[in-house]
């Protein structure tokens, strides 16, 4: 897929950094999926990883037992795990707080189970035989239509009621807002994305292990949106980014702590708390942000001009110009 693409890329980066930016992608996806239901709805959700398992053996049951095309997998992945998302929030996303973080948990450790039994999926041997199809322009262009599609999913009204519901949802629902139905769609397209993004997993490591779906994923990818700001898609980019890259930079760096990385993100978790308490971008929306900064270049622009109109016109005594 798109090989011409592919082959441009592979001749400018090498195989070890091609590969660590397609896992920084497949964590980009979910990082800013994960958001829309954490950061823009405000729901504490520990399973996110669930649905990107949902997708992953989705598409690699498909590829290795139906022979179905890329594509049609990759769709067929996200589609399912909507559906999953459907199933799993209609009933759990009536909870709040902690009782909807441990219920989400739970649906995560239900499924890992059922797939550790399962001789479908390989069981505790995992699936093999996946072709690798994914490569890093198809990765480029699904986090392209990823963020494209939450972007204005939020700035539109669904996003500003998803808001509403995430300050305050007994106001919000007293303003006629179905605060359950739009929790669930919420919940849908988070899940839909995530299952894209395991199947995209699928795809390139070519192998499945129920272990690799497990609650720390979702702890991870909480660490992410956390770092980059609730609420806020660049944040959710740059969060991935950094802590997808960094466990590779201690390893070359500081080996000793890459083998305790888990600790290591807490620590960088309590100082990004301690420092910058809505995370490194901060909670407001990419569009609030960058209109932030286009609003202090127009009235820096403004005070530019208005200064150069007061300096006085230069005399013009030259010859014929001057009294009679």
């Amino acid at each position: 897929m798109l090989d011409w693409a592919d082959g441009l890329l592979r001749s400018f980066i090498n195989s070890y950094y091609y590969g660590v930016l397609v896992s920084i992608g497949i964590n980009i996806i979910l990082t800013l999926s994960l958001n829309l239901v954490v950061g823009f709805t405000g729901q504490l959700h520990l399973g996110h990883a669930a649905f990107m398992a949902v997708g992953a053996y989705t598409a690699g049951l498909l590829a290795t037992k139906a022979g179905v095309g890329f594509w049609g997998a990759v769709l067929a992945a996200g589609l399912l795990a909507a559906v999953a998302g459907v199933i799993v929030g209609l009933p759990t996303l009536r909870l709040r707080g902690d009782y909807l973080a441990i219920a989400t948990l739970g649906f995560g450790e239900i499924l890992r189970i059922t797939l550790l039994n399962l001789d479908i999926t390989g069981g505790p041997f995992g699936l093999r035989g996946i072709p690798r199809q994914t490569n890093l322009p198809i990765v480029i262009l699904a986090v392209l239509f990823t963020y494209l599609v939450l972007r204005s999913l939020v700035n539109s009204r669904m996003g500003r009621a998803l808001i509403a519901i995430r300050e305050d949802e007994v106001a919000a629902q007293t303003m006629g807002i179905d605060t359950t139905r739009l929790k669930v769609t919420s919940f849908t397209v988070a899940a839909f994305f995530a299952g894209i993004a395991g199947a995209l997993f699928a795809y390139w490591f070519r192998y499945l292990n129920p272990s690799s779906f497990g609650f720390m994923i979702s702890i991870e990818l909480l660490a992410m949106v956390v770092f980059g700001g609730l609420g806020n898609l660049l944040g959710s980019v740059v969060g991935a980014s950094v802590m997808t890259y960094l466990p590779e930079l201690l390893r070359t760096v500081a080996p000793a702590i890459a083998e305790r990385r888990l600790v290591f993100y807490g620590a960088l978790l309590v100082i990004i708390m301690i420092l910058r308490p809505n995370g490194l971008l901060g909670t407001s929306s990419e569009q609030g942000w960058l209109e932030i900064w286009l609003a202090r270049r127009r009235s820096r622009t403004a005070q530019g001009s208005a200064a150069s109109s007061q300096v006085p016109p230069a005399s013009t005594g030259g010859a014929g110009h001057g009294p009679a």
